[in-house]
């Protein structure tokens, strides 16, 4: 696939995250999309009471909302869904699927909205018009002439609670567990880790933390381009003097100074809000080191001046502590240098800090999470949390940034493969569906089961899985193979062009877009990352008369498909939302008991958390100190210590995409412009394997030589990265990742560390133009 982009550039970005820049991004994008009557209005609910959700990620949204409650990315994804631009049945008669496989997934989506129901012809090669009726009765006769353990129903993790609830109901109705979603993909290995350590799968943190806290503990997220909304409470933490100690392979410019946009004096003046007081550059896959270096420093400012460790805490609600000693006290200061990456000092100065606060956050992303040993690294934060008292207080505790706008918030309701996660009873004595017992496919099961033939149909709510996944080159051709594909979508991507024997596009509405049924417009609602539920309400017309809400399309397969003596009530759930929310809250009457009130009031209303409380429901029913076996982050991707020439590879997200979306060309705060085929490496690197600057290559995986994983040509960037170390763009690296690279117990694709070897390549485009000498290209 090409990515060829007019006058690619290099040019290292001086100027703070935020700021005129961010300002600058949010107009061309709005012009882009010819949106500037559409989203302008838009953006002024977006986040809003009786608005609607930020589309984009899930960070939280405050009860008390800035006038313009919304970040740069915020505003493309807000641009992308309203936009003017149509992709209708004309669009499909001129363009085979053979020749969209062609296009850039930047082209592909921003050739906007989809407008009717749509069938795959083969003998065309294209995409047809069909009627609701018909996809509906051709999708249910498959369904039903398929074994339900052959049928995967994927959730991508934008669907709101009572689509996503709906959507659970229909697959174990139909009778199957096989609910993969995007969790599987992210931070399961957080779910996984947290519901060991301390009971809970979620984080502890809230807004309201942020206030109060006097340290902040950064480690492997991108603020300035994930998540930006949340540099606001940490520009606030800065201007208390709050010490935040960052520990990221890259210096990201979110992390290094902010200004804010929505503040005149500062966009007029020229100083900006340094956030990180501390910045350790950990190499790839060394955080389990660098942790266990802080704790081991921690252990000893101890045991030389005492009153650092909250010894009655730790007697009062953990266990463990002893293991968590053992395995600290057998590592020698030379072996956590060389695994982390960082000297003792930093390490040291880190846990300085740390023992001289008394309420510390500590703030994580996939940066800990895709690692083979993901689980384990997610455990060593809450260790480090546990030693002074850092859970159930004021001020403190584990706070991981989930990506999409629900990813959380459809876990809560049922979206999970493990039916000894879902209240069977309740849903046997609620609707009479007896919840299968067979634990069902996780994502990378589920791309085991279409390698091997074992899974025949796939129905997507939204999501691009195809892009999203890893072994791409090896999971197309077989996904060809499938007798049924479902796509539920707003715009077209690849996934979409890779059809399966009988394959349908089904378009919806999104969530900026009112939601009429029988003329009565619904709400929806929503889970944010640190667990606050929201009522939300579109409030754009909808882009065609022919789109139907995901609640729709979800009871118009249901009435399809199921038969015999399930007791959802699928149409009158379509024409009334409040009754959907009537059933969650009778089935998880816990958390969602007076739902349909709760949900509007101002700050919304937060799941009950029992580690909030220090209340542990744990094995043994207190926190766990949990030590890991080793410091190895990825034990199984270790070559032969004479392969100089093998890099450890992380795949990244530029500030113009949000996951497999791509915005633009623009990846701002790196300096790079008009392309996505660079490879980050280390300068040392460059010039020891014999390259220089602005020379091609294609990068292949390092390991299992019988499978040829290949990408490429990427052109060399020199960056400030780590010796030893690669990054390069998500989705474009993850051919390089392997099927079987997961994290253990969690099964989340390893994305962030896979060991390359580099091979000259032909050019793929226009160079690179440099705009400082090779020398000066290190920021």
């Amino acid at each position: 696939m090409s990515l060829i982009h007019p006058h690619p550039h290099y040019k290292p970005y001086q100027s703070a995250a935020g700021g005129w820049g961010s300002a600058r991004s949010v107009m061309h994008i709005l012009w882009h999309e010819q949106a500037l009557t559409t989203a302008t209005p838009a953006l002024l609910k977006q986040n809003k009471p009786k608005g609607f959700a930020c589309v984009s990620c899930a960070w939280a949204k405050p009860g008390n909302p800035h006038a313009l409650e919304f970040c740069e990315n915020g505003a493309k994804a807000t641009a992308w869904e309203v936009t003017r631009l149509r992709t209708g049945p004309e669009f499909f008669a001129r363009h085979s699927l053979t020749e969209l496989r062609g296009w850039t997934d930047n082209a592909l989506e921003q050739h906007g909205r989809l407008t009717h129901p749509l069938r795959y012809d083969p003998l065309s090669d294209r995409y047809q018009e069909t009627t609701w009726a018909e996809a509906y009765a051709g999708i249910a006769r498959q369904l039903k002439a398929l074994p339900p353990e052959q049928v995967v129903f994927y959730a991508s993790g934008r669907a709101s609670l009572e689509a996503s609830f709906m959507y659970q109901l229909l697959a174990r109705a139909y009778g199957n567990n096989n609910l993969p979603d995007s969790s599987n993909m992210c931070h399961e290995s957080t779910s996984v880790g947290l519901q060991e350590s301390i009971g809970v799968p979620v984080g502890t943190v809230t807004l309201e933390d942020f206030e109060h806290t006097d340290c902040i503990f950064f480690f492997g997220q991108n603020v300035g381009s994930n998540s930006p909304r949340m540099l606001h409470p940490l520009q606030e933490a800065r201007k208390r003097q709050v010490p935040i100690i960052t520990f990221n392979p890259l210096r990201e410019r979110g992390l290094e100074r902010f200004v804010n946009p929505q503040s005149p004096v500062e966009m007029i003046g020229p100083e900006s809000t340094v956030i990180s007081t501390q910045y350790h550059q950990v190499k790839i896959g060394g955080d389990l080191a660098a942790v266990t270096g802080i704790i081991k420093a921690v252990l000893a400012l101890e045991a030389q001046q005492g009153g650092v460790l909250d010894h009655g805490f730790i007697a009062e609600h953990t266990d463990g502590i002893d293991s968590l000693r053992g395995l600290v006290d057998s590592q020698s200061w030379e072996v956590l240098e060389r695994h982390s990456g960082l000297s003792r000092t930093a390490m040291e100065a880190a846990a300085t800090v740390y023992a001289r606060s008394e309420r510390v956050m500590v703030i994580f992303g996939m940066g800990i999470t895709q690692h083979r040993k993901g689980v384990d690294a997610v455990q060593m934060l809450v260790n480090l949390l546990l030693l002074r008292g850092n859970i159930g207080r004021p001020g403190a505790g584990i706070c991981p940034v989930r990506g999409h706008s629900n990813v959380q918030g459809q876990r809560t309701v049922g979206i999970t493969e493990d039916p000894a996660k879902v209240p069977a009873d309740k849903l046997l004595a609620l609707f009479n569906i007896r919840v299968p017992e067979r634990k069902g496919l996780a994502t990378v099961d589920t791309c085991e089961g279409i390698l091997d033939g074992s899974v025949k149909g796939f129905i997507g709510m939204g999501g691009n899985f195809l892009r999203a996944i890893p072994d791409t080159d090896r999971m197309e051709p077989a996904w060809a193979d499938l007798t049924l594909n479902v796509q539920v979508a707003t715009k077209l991507n690849r996934t979409h062009l890779v059809p399966g024997q009988h394959t349908w596009l089904l378009p919806c509405l999104g969530h900026i877009e009112i939601d009429r049924q029988e003329g009565i417009e619904q709400v929806y609602s929503t889970e944010d990352s640190t667990g606050v539920m929201r009522a939300w309400q579109g409030t754009t017309e909808p882009a065609s008369e022919h789109l139907r809400s995901e609640v729709a399309i979800i009871a118009g397969l249901a009435e399809h498909t199921l038969h015999g003596d399930c007791q959802v009530p699928w149409d009158a759930w379509r024409h009334d939302y409040a009754l959907i929310r009537t059933a969650i809250s009778a089935t998880y009457p816990d958390i969602f008991h007076d739902m349909e009130t709760r949900m509007w009031q101002q700050g919304g209303f937060r799941r009950p958390l029992a580690a909030s409380e220090r209340k542990w429901h744990t094995d043994t029913g207190k926190a766990r100190f949990l030590a890991p076996q080793s410091l190895e982050e990825d034990p199984d991707t270790r070559v032969d210590a004479d392969r100089r020439d093998v890099l450890n590879l992380m795949t990244l997200r530029s500030n113009d995409q949000f996951n497999t979306t791509i915005y633009g060309y623009e990846d701002r705060f790196r300096g790079v412009s008009g392309t996505r085929s660079v490879l980050f490496l280390n300068r040392s690197d460059v010039v020891r394997l014999g390259f220089a600057a602005g020379d091609w290559v294609s990068v292949r995986t390092a390991i299992e030589p019988q499978v040829r994983r290949e990408v490429g040509p990427l052109q060399i960037l020199v960056y400030d990265i780590p010796e030893g170390c690669a990054a390069g763009y998500y989705p474009e690296c993850n051919p390089l990742v392997p099927l079987w690279h997961h994290a253990e117990r969690s099964k989340v694709p390893a994305a962030k560390s896979i060991p390359v070897t580099l091979h000259r390549a032909e050019p793929g485009q226009e160079d690179l133009a440099y705009a400082l000498d090779e020398a000066d290209q290190v920021r």
